[in-house]
């Protein structure tokens, strides 16, 4: 393996709660990972594993009453030919500092472009907002920007295109719009929650090639969020797999795929639909139960009473290790303690 570029991101035990009627909710869970510059990691789970939270506690816009309870978001900002790191958790929502960080620094596409835009603003108005809160330039000089971005990402007529509104786009268009809108001030974390919701394979395709020239291109990082472990293999380099708000397992893509350790992971790629010849009658392999709510975590290893390999009297009362198999490979299970 080719040695790694610098560190640009490092979450360190982090815990984000959300204190509601019904009992506090982990959302994220003493969630520990890095992130280098120019690197694909894929974060992979079932919904409501806490991927999403995890996306929007790095750019600090939990939604309330959520919070961060503790850990460390360290952010290794380049400065010229230097870094200087910045502890996102510790600064305030509001700070100017990470304001500043946010939208410029670090971006992120969100899910559902649709409900993502303002149907009021015209999509070079988004653009060019993001555009001028961090750049000195006049709105022109920002139209025109926008639509040079629009034009990157594959737009057609991107001069047209800026004074349309969402809804006179196709749900592909709008989500090249979102690219265009994250990448307009040219960021070195580009977070991707689910960038590819509700698109047909084709466009999928596009997009995913899209944003592949453009990490290439740009050089920017990317957190690359689904719950399709096929778009995992086609974009990360390395794997986060989450389960009710904790890494499991954490590998390169290739261990992930041929060598998984963690009984969730080989459950969820057992799961995968496969294609050729097959008995007709044998049904498509499913993970048994579904995922606890949030405030009813059960004892030690959240995942044992779906799991296969369920040690009774171990996995029921244990906080499972967070072990090193290999070098960049790790998992969280008490089989390999």
């Amino acid at each position: 393996m080719q040695s790694r570029s610098p560190i640009l991101l490092e979450v360190k035990d982090l815990h984000t709660h959300f204190p509601l009627s019904d009992g506090l909710v982990r959302a994220v869970h003493g969630a520990s990972f890095t992130l280098h510059r120019g690197e694909t990691v894929g974060l992979v789970g079932e919904s409501g594993c806490g991927k999403s939270v995890l996306a929007r506690s790095i750019l600090r816009i939990v939604p309330p009453p959520g919070t961060i309870a503790s850990g460390q978001i360290l952010y290794h900002r380049p400065v010229g030919d230097r870094s200087e790191t910045v502890d996102l958790t510790a600064l305030d929502p509001d700070d100017a500092m990470l304001r500043f960080i946010r939208g410029l620094e670090i971006a992120m596409i969100f899910q559902e472009p649709m409900s993502s835009l303002n149907p009021v603003y015209t999509i070079g108005q988004h653009i060019v907002e993001a555009i001028r809160l961090h750049q000195p330039v006049s709105r022109q000089q920002a139209l025109q920007q926008a639509a040079e971005m629009l034009g990157k990402v594959g737009m057609p007529n991107p001069s047209r295109t800026v004074h349309r509104y969402p809804h006179q786009l196709s749900g592909g268009m709008c989500q090249r719009a979102m690219i265009a809108l994250a990448l307009s001030c040219y960021p070195s974390l580009l977070i991707a929650d689910e960038p590819t919701t509700a698109l047909d394979v084709t466009t999928e395709a596009q997009i995913l090639q899209l944003m592949l020239d453009l990490q290439h291109e740009f050089g920017m990082a990317i957190l690359f969020i689904t719950h399709n472990l096929g778009l995992i293999a086609q974009m990360a380099e390395r794997v986060l797999v989450m389960y009710l708000g904790r890494v499991v397992e954490e590998a390169d893509v290739d261990t992930l795929f041929y060598n998984p350790k963690h009984p969730y992971t080989q459950a969820l790629l057992r799961s995968i639909p496969r294609l050729g010849p097959r008995d007709r009658n044998a049904r498509l392999y499913s993970i048994r139960g579904t995922v606890p709510e949030p405030y009813e975590t059960p004892p030690g290893c959240p995942f044992h009473p779906r799991c296969e390999q369920m040690r009774p009297g171990i996995c029921d009362q244990e906080e499972p290790p967070w072990v090193t198999i290999v070098t960049g490979h790790k998992v969280r299970c008490v089989l390999y303690g």
